[in-house]
């Protein structure tokens, strides 16, 4: 019922945020944005009662994601913003690593399968972005290569939670890392490379299917071997 619940009113809140990109709608996107996460946030702590380390510390990301939806909301005005942004987002990614981590720790002795493949195929795609990138980001070039880092970092650590916890909490997960990453790719090419038609829609569809996605996958998790607190 919980799920439910809160789905119906995030798919709301979602069809109001991709109308706003779309009609380009400026007070009625920056009303609803902050919203995404509250949303979550709510779902999350009524769905799990923020039980154990792993719900606080993705609850934890999902703060700092509401904050960098904040900042990212005057990078317009003040260009400054979109780098505080950015600094935000970076915690977010380290605070669900470190939640991936605790599901690692429960059985550390399995042997993800392709996960050396799947490692190689991030660090491809990574680096070729980067390097794509890397002559029109100027001053930039270092904290979009750590920001990239970290998140691929965090979609390798949710691939590595495969056959340590319930299938379902995994491709959750997993699929929202990857949203994640689209997300960030189709942000950092309109910025910095070339505009994409309807790049607010296509980055806040793919950002909020992943942030969904997250907390969904946080709520269902249950753990194969239970060697750390849930």
């Amino acid at each position: 019922m919980k799920t439910k619940l809160f789905s119906f009113i995030f798919f709301l809140v979602f069809i109001i945020q991709l109308y706003a990109e779309y009609t380009n709608d400026m007070l009625l996107r920056n009303f609803t944005k902050p919203l995404i996460v509250v949303v979550l946030l709510v779902w999350l702590y009524v769905g799990s009662n923020l039980k154990g380390r792993f719900h606080k510390r993705i609850f934890a990301g999902l703060i700092f994601a509401w904050l960098g939806d904040v900042l990212l909301i005057f990078q317009k005005d003040k260009p400054s913003f979109f780098i505080y942004g950015l600094i935000a987002f970076v915690f977010c990614h380290i605070f669900y690593i470190r939640a991936f981590t605790l599901d690692h720790k429960s059985n550390p002795n399995h042997k993800t399968p392709y996960f050396l493949w799947v490692v190689g195929a991030f660090a491809i795609f990574c680096s070729g972005l980067f390097f794509y990138l890397q002559p029109k980001l100027g001053p930039m070039q270092f904290p979009v290569l750590m920001y990239a880092i970290i998140a691929t970092v965090m979609a390798i650590m949710a691939f590595n939670r495969y056959g340590k916890v319930n299938i379902f909490s995994f491709k959750l997960i997993f699929y929202a890392a990857l949203f994640f990453l689209l997300s960030d790719s189709i942000l950092a090419v309109n910025k910095f490379s070339q505009p994409i038609p309807q790049s607010g829609a296509l980055i806040m569809a793919t950002y909020m299917i992943a942030q969904y996605l997250m907390v969904y996958g946080t709520i269902s998790r249950q753990l194969v071997v239970t060697r750390t607190e849930v």
